[in-house]
C-alpha cells in the first residue's frame, strides 16, 4: 500500500518549517506541478503594463502586496478577495531585505503563494515580484562588481523560482550633490541597464520578465519630470540595442517606508504629492511607452487617500507594513508570543535603537526583524487563531482592492497575459539574501 499523499496544507507547513533547502525544493516542485494542473501559472505582468502605456485601458491601480508573515493564510485571503471582485491584476511581492529578516527564500515564497491559489480554487496568472532588488550604496562604492554580482545571484535565484517580475532599485546611487540632473542619475541608470540586460539573459524562453526602475529613493526629495527624462535618456542609451527595457518607474512623492512613527506610537501625517504621480505617469506613458508611475510606502497612509491613486493614473502601489501591523497588533495574536518577540528584540536589535527613542518607536521600527526567528511559532499557531487574524486583514484587502478600482479586470489580465509552463530548475540559494536596506513599504 502506497504512502498517503500530503494535503496542500501539510505540504506548506512542511516547506515553511523545514531548514533543509533541498527538502524545500522537493516540496516546491510538487506544489508547482499541482498548480499547473489546476491552471495556476507564475506570470509576468509586462505585456499588461505595456498595453496600459499604449492607452488601451486605464482607471485602476494594481495593488502589490508584501507578505512578511502568515504568508499562506494571507495569500489565501488575497485570492478570495480577487475571486469575489473578479480581479486579475494584483501582485504578491517580497523585497530583498524582507527575504532575509523574514526567512523566506524565493523558492519558499513562490510555493506558498501558489499553494494558497490551489487551496482557494484560483486559476490563471499569478504575478510574483521581487520588490526593491536594491543596491547597497556603501558596498557599491567599495566594490561595485561584487555588489552587482550579489544582486545577479539573487535575481537568477528569484527568476528560477518563479519571480517573473523584478523591481530594480538602484535609486540608492542617485547623487544629489551633483548640480547636473543627468549626472545625478548616472550610476542609477547605468546599473539599472546592466541588471536589465542580465535579466534578459536568464529569463525563461517565452517569458518577458517585467522589470521596474526607480528614480527617487523613498523617503528623500520628490521626483521631477527632469529626473525621469534624465534617467530614461541615459537608461535607453546604455541598454543594449534590441533588448526590451523596463515596464514601469517608481518615484518619490513624499512617503517613507512603513511611515514615520511618533513618540506615542502613532504614525505622522504624510503630505503625498498626487500631482507628481499624475504628471510623471503621463510622461512615462507618452514619452517612453511605460505602463506608468509606481507609488511605494503606501500601506500606512490614511484610508481616505487610496481612491486618489487611480484618479491620478498611478499604475501600481506597494503595500506592506500596514498588514504586518494588523497581524502583530491583532487581538487574536497571542500576547505571550508577542512578548517573547519583543524580549528577543531588546537583546538582538539593541544596536538599532537610537538615542531618545521611546519603546513604541523602537518596537514599531524593529519588530519586523523578529518575524524570521519566530516564523515557526507563528506558523504553528492554532488554525482558528490564524483564520481570525486573516479574516481581519482580508477585510482590509477587500477595501483596498475596491478603493484602487482593482476590480472587474480579470478579463483584461487574461487578454494580455500569456500563460506559459516553465521547467523550473531552482538554483542554489543566493548568498545575496541579506538584511541591509529599507526594503519594503
Amino acid at each position: 500500500m502506497g504512502r498517503k499523499a500530503l494535503s496542500i496544507d501539510a505540504m506548506v507547513k512542511d516547506l515553511v518549517v523545514s531548514d533543509d533547502l533541498n527538502a524545500k525544493k522537493v516540496l516546491a516542485k510538487k506544489i508547482l506541478g499541482i498548480a499547473y494542473k489546476k491552471g495556476i501559472y507564475p506570470a509576468s505582468i509586462h505585456d499588461f503594463y505595456i498595453a496600459s502605456g499604449r492607452g488601451e485601458f486605464t482607471g485602476f491601480t494594481v495593488p502589490a502586496i508584501n507578505l512578511r508573515s502568515l504568508t499562506y493564510d494571507l495569500a489565501r485571503a488575497i485570492f478570495r478577495v480577487a475571486k469575489k471582485n473578479n480581479s486579475g491584476a494584483f501582485i504578491f511581492e517580497i523585497a530583498k531585505s524582507e527575504m532575509g529578516y523574514t526567512s523566506q527564500a524565493p523558492v519558499e515564497y513562490v510555493s506558498v503563494v501558489l499553494a494558497a491559489g490551489i487551496k482557494e480554487g484560483y486559476s490563471g496568472p499569478v504575478f510574483i515580484q521581487a520588490d526593491h532588488t536594491q543596491v547597497n550604496a556603501k558596498k557599491f562604492q567599495e566594490d561595485p562588481d561584487k555588489e552587482l554580482q550579489g544582486l545577479q545571484d539573487l535575481i537568477a535565484d528569484a527568476i528560477a523560482a518563479g519571480f517573473y517580475n523584478i523591481d530594480i532599485d538602484s535609486s540608492t546611487l542617485v547623487d544629489l550633490s551633483k548640480s547636473d540632473i543627468r549626472k545625478q542619475q548616472k550610476n542609477n541608470y547605468e546599473v539599472c541597464a546592466k541588471l536589465t540586460q542580465f535579466i534578459r539573459r536568464v529569463e525563461p524562453k517565452g517569458i518577458t520578465v517585467s522589470v521596474g526602475g526607480e528614480i527617487g529613493e523613498v523617503g528623500h526629495q520628490n521626483s521631477t519630470p527632469e529626473d525621469l527624462r534624465a534617467f530614461m535618456g541615459g537608461y535607453r542609451e546604455k541598454l543594449r540595442k534590441g533588448l526590451v527595457g523596463i515596464s514601469k518607474i517608481s518615484i518619490q512623492t513624499g512617503t517613507s517606508h512603513g511611515g514615520v512613527v511618533k513618540a506615542d506610537g502613532s504614525i505622522a501625517e504624510v503630505k503625498l504629492d498626487f500631482n507628481t504621480l499624475k504628471t510623471l505617469s503621463a510622461i512615462a506613458k507618452k514619452e517612453f511607452g511605460l505602463g506608468g508611475a509606481v507609488q511605494h510606502g503606501a500601506s500606512t497612509l490614511p484610508e481616505e487617500m487610496f481612491h486618489k491613486f487611480p484618479e491620478n493614473d498611478t499604475l501600481e502601489v506597494h503595500l506592506a507594513t500596514g498588514f504586518q501591523n494588523m497581524l502583530l497588533d491583532s487581538k487574536h495574536f497571542p500576547a505571550d508570543l508577542k512578548k517573547r518577540m519583543y524580549d528577543w528584540l531588546l537583546v538582538n536589535a539593541a544596536s538599532e535603537r537610537k538615542v531618545g527613542e521611546t519603546d513604541e518607536q523602537f518596537f514599531y521600527k524593529a519588530r519586523k526583524k523578529a518575524l524570521g526567528p519566530f516564523k515557526k511559532d507563528i506558523m504553528g499557531l492554532a488554525q482558528e487563531v490564524r483564520d481570525s487574524i486573516a479574516a481581519e486583514i482580508e477585510t482590509k484587502f477587500d477595501f483596498l482592492f475596491k478603493q484602487l478600482d482593482a476590480v472587474n479586470n480579470r478579463e483584461l489580465a487574461d487578454k494580455y497575459v500569456t500563460l506559459k509552463r516553465v521547467i523550473v530548475r531552482p538554483r542554489k540559494a543566493a548568498k545575496a539574501i541579506v538584511h541591509d536596506g529599507e526594503g519594503a513599504d
